[in-house]
């Protein structure tokens, strides 16, 4: 779970406008950030295996946003997939 401080930086990284916390952008940003740090929970924890299905659903949830977003403006799928690291 991310801490709050942490939360409001990734969604001020990635707004679109000023008031803007639930676009598709934003929700794979935050999604990206909590995949990171389940895994390296997982690296730790090998048996941990509820965890490890909420990592894939989470997997699956991001990669249904980035098809959507990809629809309609693939230029931030690009700057969202350099920002945060992941394949598109």
């Amino acid at each position: 779970m991310l801490k709050k401080v942490a939360k409001t930086k990734v969604i001020k990284e990635s707004q679109l406008h000023q008031t803007d916390t639930g676009s598709a952008a934003v929700q794979i940003s935050l999604l990206s950030k909590r995949i990171k740090k389940l895994s390296v929970h997982l690296k730790k924890n090998t048996k941990d295996d509820h965890s490890r299905r909420g990592l894939l659903k989470m997997v699956a949830h991001r990669k249904k946003l980035i098809k959507y977003l990809k629809n309609s403006d693939e230029e931030a799928v690009k700057k969202l997939a350099q920002k945060f690291d992941f394949k598109i």
